[in-house]
């Protein structure tokens, strides 16, 4: 008799799936290609992992057969999600769910067209998908699994996992970083350690697999952002198959093309993500309006020299009615009060997905602006703000990188206009933020400003080491003078937790002597990990 993955496997899947990811946490961590101290994958799949197996771990009535086991499953991920390799994780196990809906028990080709959904899910989370990432992975593993034409569920898993690692390797070929640091990527060999722990859930009593050899590996590549034009989301009432007329009319539109929904067959609510040009906003919002009924349809900017606002009003409330809030991500004492006298609400670094929806909630606010810091919390913040907007809330990302970009954009805030006019101008103001940061090197890297190795002093500005050295009042100057360069009238400068108290009045003093006309702001923010934080406006 073929064995089948039936509730019971997948509940062996996310449990043995959890225990694998700890074995391999520290050399998934280790696996960034770039030297900064922010190289967590494997921390954020085990987390994103633990809260799946909270989920299925609730005492609620038990769900029915594997799709409802997994969508528990996916469900418990998505909310535990942290990082953008926790997202992808969370959308594979949701697409898998998806395609196993009316499926008691998984054979084979079962198992192959939910690994295909689960790709397509996983390209469709990310807003600029990267070859040479986890994407990658997980494609090659619903290629391999659909050539099989098996009905043999191990088998499928078995090949499936096989290609994941054949693709894993091949990674470097497709990121030209990864070639440089010689190494592979950090969330694809997350995604196989999940695949292989698969099969030896399909296939209980057979003991553990021999462990994938590891290959070095980076962090997932953040996808690249940029270029101009305008993201429009709404959410829509309609029926599938308008839904899918819908996307290939917004395919021709535009790109970052993500709809996404929950419902039976019939009628559902989608959520709809596009970027497009400016003469195209009208027809992606009319391509709803023919496709269903669409809501809370926003039109943001995707760079910070475009001005345009578009928004159907809520018809329960209006802006001046509704209380504004927003939800920062920081660490830091310092940084902390900072935000807070701004009225924001803080949440801590690498928040998960729940968390930063229950800062949303804590907030006391209907329209909330959620500001990540981080490009690594981008997409967490994007899965939050989603969720959050189920539950009545309005919310928008301002997309910022660094705690000064925030900083930047809370200052510009008015409560007297349009609250969509209102995240318009705190993306301006944060686009309009260059952010530099003075840390600590973590391992040895090549860099865009030489090679550098582990305890070396890096200066960043905008992501990119500029500056390497060993003194740190020196590398703080030198990234100073860097930033400077470029122009600017206000700078901010965050002091770390462990800057030394003279390295403020050696930046003072310096910038009062070389730049005299520059506006000079210090404050004590206590972050780790970051010696100095350094905004030019």
């Amino acid at each position: 008799m073929l064995e089948t993955l039936d509730a019971a496997a997948v509940r062996r899947w996310c449990g043995g799936g959890l225990q694998a990811l700890r074995v391999h946490q520290r050399e998934i961590d280790e696996l960034n290609v770039y030297p900064v101290p922010d190289g967590d994958t494997g921390t954020n799949l085990v987390l994103t992992l633990t809260s799946a197996q909270e989920a299925l771990d609730v005492a609620e009535p038990t769900p029915s057969g594997p799709a409802g086991t997994l969508r528990r499953m996916a469900r418990g991920a998505l909310l535990g999600a942290r990082g953008n390799s926790g997202v992808i994780v969370s959308q594979i196990l949701r697409g898998m769910a998806d395609s196993l809906a009316a499926c008691v028990a998984v054979r084979g080709a079962d198992l192959a067209r939910a690994l295909r959904s689960a790709s397509e899910a996983a390209y469709a989370a990310v807003a600029r998908p990267v070859e040479g990432t986890v994407l990658t992975v997980v494609a090659a593993a619903a290629d391999a699994a659909a050539r099989l034409k098996s009905d043999d569920v191990v088998a499928v898993a078995r090949a499936a996992a096989r290609a994941a690692t054949e693709a894993l390797a091949r990674t470097p070929q497709q990121l030209p970083a990864l070639a440089r640091a010689g190494v592979v990527d950090a969330g694809g060999r997350g995604l196989v350690v999940l695949l292989d722990a698969l099969v030896v859930a399909l296939t209980p009593g057979s003991g553990s697999t021999e462990p994938v050899p590891a290959v070095p590996a980076p962090a997932t590549a953040a996808p690249a952002e940029g270029g101009y034009g305008y993201e429009v989301q709404y959410l829509l009432d309609a029926e599938a198959a308008a839904v899918d007329r819908l996307r290939a009319e917004l395919d021709a539109l535009g790109d970052s093309l993500v709809v996404v929904g929950s419902g039976d067959d019939g009628l559902a609510t989608w959520n709809v993500h596009v970027h497009v040009a400016a003469p195209n906003i009208g027809p992606a919002i009319e391509a709803g309006v023919v496709a269903g009924r669409p809501h809370r349809v926003t039109v943001t900017p995707l760079d910070a020299h475009t001005h345009v606002s578009t928004e159907t009003p809520d018809p329960a409330s209006t802006d001046q009615e509704d209380r504004r809030g927003a939800v920062v991500v920081a660490a830091g004492e310092g940084l902390t009060s900072l935000f807070e006298a701004e009225g924001a609400t803080v949440v801590g670094r690498n928040p998960s997905t729940r968390e930063m929806i229950e800062a949303v909630r804590a907030s006391g606010a209907r329209c909330v602006v959620l500001l990540p810091n981080d490009a690594n919390t981008q997409a967490v913040a994007v899965s939050a703000a989603r969720e959050a907007e189920t539950e009545g809330f309005r919310v928008s990302v301002v997309p910022t990188r660094s705690p000064v970009q925030a900083l930047a954009a809370l200052a510009v805030r008015d409560g007297r206009r349009l609250f969509a006019d209102d995240v318009i101008a705190m993306a301006e103001a944060a686009g309009a933020c260059r952010y530099g940061e003075v840390c600590t090197a973590q391992r040895d890297s090549l860099t865009v400003a030489g090679p550098c190795r582990a305890g070396d002093l890096l200066g960043l500005v905008d992501g990119e080491v500029h500056v390497i050295g060993a003194d740190l009042a020196e590398v703080s100057t030198l990234l100073l003078d860097r930033m400077l360069g470029g122009g600017g009238e206000l700078a901010t400068l965050v002091l770390g937790a462990d800057a030394p108290a003279e390295l403020e009045a050696a930046l003072r003093g310096h910038v009062a002597r070389v730049w005299p006309f520059v506006e000079l702001h210090s404050y004590a923010g206590g972050q780790p990990r970051y010696h100095l934080l350094v905004g030019v406006e």
